[in-house]
């Protein structure tokens, strides 16, 4: 407990050291041995762990000691303990989610008509179309003589609202109990903000349209991060999109202009596909953890946002109080209005989407919500083209065909073997019994997967 309360202590004094301290910044940014993304990364990291190291330390100890019956099981510790670190394991069976009708068999799912359609068509359409445009205006436009640069902000910004928002939403909508040991989100919670550090970070070295595409190419390493993290299967259609996608993405960045123009150097785009890499490493491994947590514990997809936002806002807050940042970029956006309104919209319009990823998959299912998701990332490079200026060639335009078809044919492929499978009088009986649980995943993976 002591050796961990020192290690605080020590980074603390460090990292505030380095925050004040110009002489250093200075010859840092003189020098420049490596590049400022980097950097930044590993400021961030080192933040990080102020939270992160002690707080191991401390799972560490409270488990390797018993500590929880050694104290009052009545008491405020002994709920704290029990919520945050051994959780609730014992109260809750799979009949909790709700997805169970009288009779013990799964509940059908409510068939949304056109109405309902239009409103989840329009919903994700406007919410992820105008987040794309704010992200990218954000990171490459100026405001007054400012260009803002500080990713992650924007992404402790993000969180700060969503966390509000699924904590209203929680508190008004029955949940099932909660058992999952509070601290397993901080794995999904830390990929997921540093995959969104990363998707930001990127719009400063590559254009937005070519974001897009390579963030498509992530079916390989969603699948090559299930077969470690969850050890799954794939058909073989997985493989040949994922082949698909990773030839129209490599054709798309061959003959692109964008990234060959005054704008873009070699040097700024070879750092952007890293981050990019960074990005699909990062976010591939959120949605196969949180795919597992659910599997284990059973939690509902909003407490599984919530979880996850807690540590989130917790990371980025940390960091950006050690890092002298926050108050800096929230009078930055009292100064500059229209950064402020552009920042606060971005957020919005993140969470609104989010809510109507779980609205669509519960009323017409994950295929749906991937078509709509798979056209919203095609016009999100026409509005970009058209708002920003990016030009795109015939070669371009075959590259980001190729990889648009290949995800419609996984699509298809993959509602062909769904319809087999319950075709089979041997295997409906278990995909009757194991069909709460499959929804559920769907939904949170296919959320992290195809929130672009």
């Amino acid at each position: 407990m002591l050796s961990w309360l020192c290690y605080w202590t020590l980074l603390t004094l460090v990292s505030c050291d380095l925050s004040g301290n110009e002489a250093l910044n200075t010859e840092i940014e003189a020098h420049k041995f490596l590049p400022e993304w980097f950097l930044s990364l590993i400021q961030n990291l080192f933040t990080y762990s102020l939270v992160i190291v002690p707080g191991a330390l401390a799972i560490r100890w409270i488990k390797q000691t018993n500590y929880i019956e050694k104290i009052n099981p009545g008491g405020w510790q002994y709920k704290l303990i029990l919520t945050c670190v051994h959780g609730k394991q014992d109260l809750v069976d799979a009949d909790d989610l709700g997805e169970k009708g009288p009779d013990g068999q799964p509940k059908e799912k409510s068939s949304g008509g056109p109405r309902k359609l239009l409103i989840c068509v329009i919903g994700l359409q406007c919410s992820y179309l105008m987040w794309g445009y704010l992200q990218e205006k954000i990171m490459t436009s100026t405001y007054g003589d400012l260009k803002f640069q500080d990713s992650q902000f924007l992404v402790f910004m993000n969180r700060i609202l969503a966390l509000s928002m699924v904590f209203g939403y929680i508190s008004l909508v029955k949940q099932p109990t909660h058992k999952t040991p509070l601290y397993k989100y901080s794995f999904s919670s830390f990929s997921n903000i540093m995959s969104s550090w990363c998707q930001y970070e990127a719009l400063k070295y590559v254009s937005f349209p070519t974001q897009v595409i390579c963030k498509a190419s992530k079916t390989l390493a969603v699948i090559l991060m299930g077969k470690v993290v969850s050890r799954k299967k794939y058909p073989a259609y997985e493989y040949v999109c994922a082949a698909l996608i990773f030839v129209g993405v490599s054709v798309f960045l061959l003959w692109n202009p964008q990234e060959t123009s005054k704008n873009y150097t070699k040097e700024t785009t070879l750092s952007g596909l890293f981050i990019l890499l960074g990005y699909i490493v990062f976010d591939s491994f959120t949605s196969n953890w949180q795919g597992e947590l659910y599997s284990s514990y059973k939690m509902s997809s909003y407490q599984c946002m919530l979880g996850t936002n807690i540590f989130s806002s917790l990371f980025t807050g940390v960091s950006l109080l050690m890092e002298g940042m926050l108050f800096s970029n929230l009078l930055l956006c009292l100064q500059h209005t229209n950064l402020a309104y552009d920042v606060i919209g971005m957020s919005i319009f993140s969470m609104t989407g989010q809510f109507f990823i779980f609205y669509c998959i519960e009323t017409f299912g994950p295929v749906v919500f991937t078509i709509i998701m798979a056209c919203r990332q095609v016009l999100s490079i026409i509005v970009s083209c058209f708002m920003f200026g990016h030009p795109l060639t015939a070669q371009s335009f075959l590259g980001a065909l190729i990889v648009f078809i290949a995800i419609f044919l996984r699509i298809y492929a993959k509602q062909r073997s769904t319809r087999a499978s319950k075709s089979d009088p041997e295997s409906e009986s278990e995909d009757n019994a194991s069909s709460t649980v499959k929804s559920t995943i769907d939904k949170l993976v296919t959320n992290c997967y195809y929130k672009m």
